[in-house]
Parts: C-alpha cells; structure tokens; sequence
C-alpha cells in the first residue's frame, strides 16, 4: 500500500492498516486518518523539506518515523547533483533545489536501526519517459509519489504483490507535473498494474 498525504476514502484506515506493507511520505501528513501501520517513509532527500525534516526533532520523533523499519531516499543524489546547474539557469528560484541530505538520512536511520535506501536514478528517469507519453508541460521533477510507484512496479521483488494506492490527489507544487502523473496512473490502473483504493 502506497498512501499519499492527500484525501483518503472513508474506512480506508482499516484496509491501509490491513497490509503487509505501507509506504508513506515526508511528514506523513495523512497518518492517524488514513491508518497507522507505517513500514516505509519515502522522504525528499534534497533540498528545503529534506533539511526541515532531518533538522527536526520533531519529525525525528513522530510516531510513523519512529514505527518504520526504512528510510527510502526518493532522490539520486548523482542526478540531483548533474541537475544543479541548468536549475539555476531555468529556476533560480530553486537554488537550493539540489542540495543534498542524503547521509543525513543514512546517519539517523541506521542509528535508528533502520534501513536505508537510495531509489536509483534510473527509475526517476524511467519515470520521465512513462510521462512524456501523457503530455506534460515543462517540470521540474515528477513528484515522489511517482517515483515509489515507478520503484515497485519496476522491481521484480514486487511482480506478485498486489499493489494499492491511497491519498493520491495529484494536486500540488507545480514544479511536479500531476496532470500527467494521473494520466500515467490511471493507464497502471487500467492495466492492473496498480489499483486505487476507493
């Protein structure tokens, strides 16, 4: 069960809670509403969310970073890192875009005795081209979301398991190209590859 921070079906608690496996996101916004089983949070590991969570004591301490057993790193440090110069150029807004946390998350997971884990450049990539299909305007990077999605449905280790989706709204920060990200889910939908709870 992948379970984004958005809005969740009435009684999807008991069914996310339900699963062998839960990913969650960042700050879990959707913990508590939307279950509390947590075996997975997947985090922006560059720049500002990246230094606001590994930098709080808070986050360090809620409830699902404190009841997962992994750490996943969304973001290929390497890629980030050949990014940072044509950001600056085309989104100087974004200068600290690329700056990255990744050892940081290492450092206190394994201190937690959790693991971590760095999703490979290749499905970020992997994740550009499934979207080039669908339209996208010019963006930034495809949201985390879609890269965990990209990362199970890539990974052999997953082939059997049904895998579901909650709290997807495809709504958000618009350097993240949603409108085509629903489109590619609904086609994962469509094909059985996915399915969307509720």
């Amino acid at each position: 069960m992948i379970v984004g921070n958005g809005p969740v079906p009435e009684g999807a608690d008991a069914v996310i809670d339900a699963a062998d496996f839960v990913i969650r996101f960042n700050d879990c916004r959707s913990f508590g509403r939307a279950g509390q089983r947590t075996d997975v949070i997947a985090v922006c590991n560059t720049g500002r969310p990246a230094r606001n969570m590994i930098g709080s004591e808070t986050w360090r301490d809620s409830a699902p970073v404190v009841a997962c057993s992994q750490i996943w790193s969304v973001r290929d440090p390497e890629k980030f890192e050949e990014m940072r110069r044509p950001l600056v150029l085309s989104h100087p807004e974004l200068d600290d875009f690329c700056d990255d946390y990744t050892e940081a998350f290492r450092t206190f997971a394994e201190g937690q005795g959790k693991v971590h884990e760095v999703i490979d450049r290749r499905v970020h990539e992997a994740m550009d081209a499934a979207l080039s299909a669908h339209q996208p305007p010019p963006y930034v990077v495809p949201s985390s979301g879609m890269v965990v999605i990209g990362a199970l449905l890539d990974n052999p280790a997953y082939g059997q398991d049904a895998i579901s989706i909650a709290g997807f709204s495809h709504e958000g920060w618009d350097g993240h190209p949603f409108a085509a990200e629903k489109r590619l889910v609904e086609a994962y939908v469509a094909q059985g590859s996915l399915h969307r709870l509720g």
